[in-house]
Parts: C-alpha cells; structure tokens; sequence
C-alpha cells in the first residue's frame, strides 16, 4: 500500500494502520523508550520503508529529550532583506538539525504582536531569532518571555538591552556609498529614501553624517515606499532637477525605477546621474548600465544570527554581539560628475 505522490503525506496513523499494531505501538518503535516485540518492530520498520513516512521533528525532540525548533518572528517574508535573512537562518538550523517556524508580525499594535506570540510560544522552542528590521519587531522583543533564548538580527546601530544581536553595519556602508559619490565630484548626494522608516536606519545616518563632516547641508530626501512605482515618479522628479546628480537609494527596486525614469527623460545614467543601490539583488549586475549597489549579506546575517543563538544554548550569558560590514560594489551606474547635465534624446519604446 504505497501512497501516491499527489496524495496526502502520510502520518503515524498510516502507519500503524499498513503494520497492523495500535500508534503507541509505532509511537515506541520511533522512540525506542519502551521495549517492543522484534515482529512487531519489523512490521512498523516495513510500514514505515514502504509509506516513506519521515517523523515529525517533535518526534525526534521526544526520541533525544533536547528541543530542535526555532521561532523566527519576522514583518514580512517576501521583502529581499527579509526573505534572505531568513534563508540564511534555515540553511544554518538544518545543517545543525533543526527546524524552523515562522511568525509574522503584521504591525506593532499591540494585538497584532500578542497574535504572533501566542500563536509560536505554544510549541516547544529551543531558541528564537527576532528580524529587528522594524517597530513591529521592536514590539515583539519587548514583550517576548524572558524564559526563551533570545537573539536578534538588525542593521540599526544599536539594539534593545537584553539580546545577542548579528548586526549589519548600515551605518559604515552608508558613509562609504556616499563618500564614493562625493569622491567622484558630486557636489552633494541625494537619498531616495523608504520615508519615514529610513531616518533611523543605519544607511540614512550615514549618509547624512558623510554630508554634514564634508561641509555639505544634506538635502532633503526624496522620500519612496517600498513599491517600485514611487522610486519611479520620484526619478521623474530627479530628471527635472539638474542640480541632482548623484543618488543613493534604499534599494535597489527603487533605483531600478528610477533608472528607468531618468532613461526615459533622456538622461544618463551614469553620465549625467550617478545612481547607488542597496541590497545587491539578483538582478542587480544585469540592469543596463549594471548598478552600483551595497551588499549586506542578508544570508550571512542570518547565519550569524543563527550561530548567536547556537552559542547562547551552550553558554547563555557570555554571548558577544556580531558585526558585519556591507561591500560597496562598484559597477557601472556612478562616474564622474559631468556639470552641466547633458540632456540626451529619449529612447523610442515599441509595443511587442
């Protein structure tokens, strides 16, 4: 009695049900905890080879008495920060064996944040990691139990008292995308900004303090939501502004929008405008000119995260905080300052 592939995974039931024995019976061959007969034990081994059955990691926590499941809280997990932060902790978990589950925190109201707790501390953890990327998960430390070993991951220059933290050094990286701009001749930068979320990020301060330590006033920013579009209009804005000639931007959907924005005015990019991103996506090394962009490693500060909450179990209170600085890759999408700005003839679009 094998079971399809396009059906249901099977469960302990179908297996006790094919070996012909209760599920404690199948529960103590799992665990080994009480003795059963060597026919019977074979009969379940059998059960369990032909179903292809694999038991619940709560299984293998009651089989070793040691927990294996860690809680990842978390305001979205399909952001690119977001997504690959935690790819990075679950490639660490499994190849330490063990398992993730993951909460999201809709908002740092007070019952969005109970909702997410409620709904993870029921299950037997052995550790949480927090993505302190926002106010709602700012929220949720606060009110986390202090009985669950906690850590955190966050490129903000400080964390909450409490907590081993994996940091991404925003701030480093925020100055040196800025200072390369300003090394290039720019007079000044400006900074496409997920606002008002980005005034207390790492990279907003970085930028802002590089500006103000070079004499320059920073300008205001040109504020962006995380949707594409608004790094869109907001690239029609720069193209009518000649005095905008370098931009750093929250990340690189909004500076792919932008590009698009100023191509389609006619102006260059990097000739006219240099343009730096941030998070090194994917598709960052193919746009046309390639962009400029930081990289902060989201994978390696998952795993870092994750090694912080490793050697937490092991020795809970001598557990130092983790830093990383982002790499600046240089491409094609910043050049010298060209003053003034060359306005070029817009590229023709045909309909497919």
């Amino acid at each position: 009695m094998r079971i399809a592939k396009n059906e249901r995974v099977p469960v302990i039931a179908d297996v006790a049900r094919l070996a012909g024995v209760s599920v404690p019976t199948v529960s103590r061959v799992l665990t080994g905890n009480i003795p059963v007969s060597e026919e019977r034990r074979k009969r379940v081994l059998d059960a369990i080879k032909e179903l292809q059955y694999h038991p619940s990691p709560l299984a293998r926590a009651l089989k070793s008495g040691k927990r294996t499941m860690v809680a990842i809280f978390a305001a979205s997990t399909e952001t690119f920060g977001y997504a690959y932060t935690i790819a990075g902790i679950e490639e660490a978990a499994k190849a330490a064996g063990y398992t993730i589950v993951i909460s999201a925190v809709k908002s740092p109201d007070p019952p969005d944040v109970q909702a997410a707790l409620e709904l993870v501390l029921q299950q037997q953890l052995a550790g949480i990691i927090v993505l302190d990327f926002d106010p709602s998960a700012a929220e949720v430390l606060k009110q986390l139990p202090k009985t669950v070993p906690t850590v955190a991951a966050s490129g903000f220059q400080a964390g909450q008292t409490g907590f081993p933290y994996a940091f991404i050094d925003e701030y480093a990286a925020g100055r040196q995308a800025t200072e390369h701009l300003l090394g290039l001749g720019h007079r000044t930068v400006h900074h496409l900004g997920l606002f008002p979320l980005s005034q207390f990020s790492g990279r907003y301060q970085g930028w802002k303090d590089a500006l103000t330590d070079a004499g320059i006033a920073p300008p205001a920013v040109l504020e962006a939501s995380r949707a594409a579009h608004s790094g869109y209009q907001q690239g029609l804005r720069i193209a009518s502004d000649p005095d905008i000639t370098a931009v750093f931007c929250s990340n690189d959907g909004l500076a792919v929008a932008a590009m698009r924005a100023l191509l389609e005015k006619g102006i260059r990019v990097p000739q006219d405008v240099s343009v730096v991103g941030w998070d090194n996506q994917p598709f960052s090394e193919f746009t046309w000119p390639a962009l400029t962009t930081v990289a902060p490693d989201f994978k390696g500060l998952g795993g870092r995260a994750f090694g912080l909450l490793q050697q937490s179990l092991a020795v809970p209170d001598a557990v130092p905080d983790s830093t990383a600085v982002p790499l600046l890759l240089e491409r094609e999408s910043t050049a010298p300052a060209n003053i003034p700005r060359r306005v070029a003839s817009p590229p023709t679009f045909t309909e497919p």
